[in-house]
């Protein structure tokens, strides 16, 4: 088993899911792993669809950095609410300096 850092997801309606994520593992298939709710992740991790996206938290936002030209076109199209933590958690990759990441999922995905 690899190294694990712990990601709180947290749903439209406060709940909190704390799951063990693997290092080099995505938020977004962290979550479907661990049956989170909410990340709908439709294409499967390949940048093609917004249904994974999340708001991180504006603590680790520097952490995670911003989104790729690909991603920020997905994301301009496809969310209903952009924020400027606004991510898509398969571009999420987990790292030990992300352990204790919180990312809020939207209460709809596209």
């Amino acid at each position: 088993m690899g190294t694990l850092s712990k990601v709180i997801y947290i749903d439209s309606a406060g709940r909190e899911y704390a799951v063990d994520a693997t290092v080099g593992d995505t938020v977004m298939a962290t979550a479907v792993k661990n049956g989170v709710p909410g990340i709908v992740a439709e294409c499967g991790g390949n940048c093609s669809c917004a249904t994974c996206h999340v708001w991180v938290s504006d603590e680790f936002a520097p952490v995670v950095g911003p989104p790729n030209d690909m991603e920020e076109d997905l994301l301009d199209m496809g969310v209903s609410e952009r924020r400027g933590t606004s991510r898509l958690s398969c571009q999420i990759r987990i790292t030990a300096a992300l352990d204790g990441l919180r990312v809020e999922i939207p209460p709809e995905q596209p």
